[in-house]
């Protein structure tokens, strides 16, 4: 059997705020989670509506925060349909004052895409046009 990608854990040092983010911006939701007051530190589990079962996004507390440097590239993906999106989820982070980038606009396979900050500092990109998701080519 070969292995199958389930989730990405992010170890985070706001839990909740980092939980708001993926729910109110990037549509997420919340479908599992353990801990809290009688078992210890609450754990997050979120996922796209309809893909609970195949991959989520682990939240875990207790994190350092993100320390990104210049030139480092890692960051989450998300795929829009159209690139009137990337430009609405580049005035979201505006407005939320965690825009890290723009729209820009590169060739194939990279697209269209902005990226914001969650509130750690994970970056998060959000692109049309990419081999991948609702915008694919």
């Amino acid at each position: 059997m070969r292995p199958s990608l389930t989730h990405i854990a992010l170890h985070v040092a706001d839990l909740e705020a980092c939980a708001a983010f993926y729910r109110e911006v990037c549509g997420l939701g919340e479908v599992h989670s353990r801990g809290g007051e009688e078992l210890g530190e609450r754990i997050v589990w979120l996922a796209e509506p309809g893909a609970e079962a195949r991959f989520v996004l682990v939240l875990l507390p207790g994190g350092p925060g993100e320390r990104a440097r210049s030139g480092d590239y890692s960051h989450l993906g998300f795929a829009v349909a159209t690139r009137e999106q990337v430009d609405a989820m580049a005035a979201i982070g505006r407005a939320r004052g965690c825009l890290a980038l723009d729209r820009v606009d590169k060739p194939y396979p990279a697209g269209s895409f902005c990226i914001l900050r969650d509130p750690d500092g994970t970056a998060v990109e959000f692109s049309y046009g990419q081999p991948l998701g609702p915008g694919a080519a």
